[in-house]
């Protein structure tokens, strides 16, 4: 029984732990899509004439690069909300 409440919990902290680090993830995509956008900026500022060519280059790469971020949101979650029920029906 002390067994299973311990593995229990460590479980469930693992979970919590592993949760934090994926939703970390979500901290590259937003500097990059930031620095994306300042260049497009100047490029811009450069060239007005490019203004078309260089933001559906630029919205198509911050696009790509939100994916990062919602793959580590939708991983986060499922170790909060799924993965806790899968290791308690396993222990049990």
């Amino acid at each position: 029984m002390e067994f299973q409440l311990l593995a229990k919990g460590i479980a469930l902290a693992g979970c919590g732990i592993g949760a934090g680090c994926a939703l970390i993830a979500g901290i590259g995509p937003g500097i990059g899509e930031g620095n994306a956008v300042a260049k497009a900026l100047e490029a811009i500022g450069r060239q007005p004439e490019c203004k078309g060519d260089v933001t559906s280059t630029m919205l198509l790469g911050c696009a790509i690069a939100e994916t990062t971020g919602i793959y580590g949101f939708v991983t986060g979650l499922l170790l909060i909300f799924v993965a806790p029920g899968m290791f308690m029906n396993f222990l049990a």
